[in-house]
């Protein structure tokens, strides 16, 4: 299994990185989360997220698709959304990706009464991350700049015509 990384430490590390792909995240209230259902293929939901503490986090109603995906194998996949294609100009569209961990017990309870969900059984996952991902064009619009950090290598860019 890869090493994963809070947001916080994923902040810590590369803080511009984290700083780009937290606005693309914060710019819209809507994204869309990957996960694998249980034959193995894709499914692709709609989502908010947050920041809890150290933690990006998202709420999901009870027992949906993408909360009992989940449940069985943690791997997901969010991508920013882009908005329309104006917002990209300077900007970058941005990925995560790891693993998603049901929240339970105490620090459930005091998300549902802070937050107050539609449900008290709505779930709450923490997004541990093995990978995030920037694409954009250069200044000077000839290639594409994907930059790319994971737990264990740091920040990597590169340089792609």
């Amino acid at each position: 299994m890869s090493r994963m990384s809070t947001w916080q430490e994923f902040a810590e590390q590369a803080p511009e990185l984290a700083a780009q792909v937290r606005a693309r995240l914060e710019a819209f209230q809507h994204h869309v989360l990957a996960t694998l259902r249980r034959d193995g293929s894709p499914r692709v939901s709609g989502t908010e997220v947050a920041w809890r503490g150290p933690d990006l986090v998202f709420g999901s109603m009870p027992r949906s698709r993408k909360a009992v995906d989940l449940q069985r194998d943690a791997r997901f996949a969010l991508h920013a959304n882009t908005g329309a294609p104006e917002d990209m100009v300077g900007g970058v569209d941005a990925k995560v990706a790891g693993r998603a961990v049901e929240v339970t017990g105490d620090e459930h309870r005091a998300w549902v009464e802070e937050v107050k969900p539609p449900s008290p059984d709505s779930h709450l996952f923490r997004l541990d991350l093995t990978e995030v991902t920037t694409t954009g064009v250069a200044e000077d619009q000839t290639h594409l700049v994907i930059t790319r950090w994971t737990p264990t290598e740091g920040v990597r860019v590169y340089k792609r015509a």
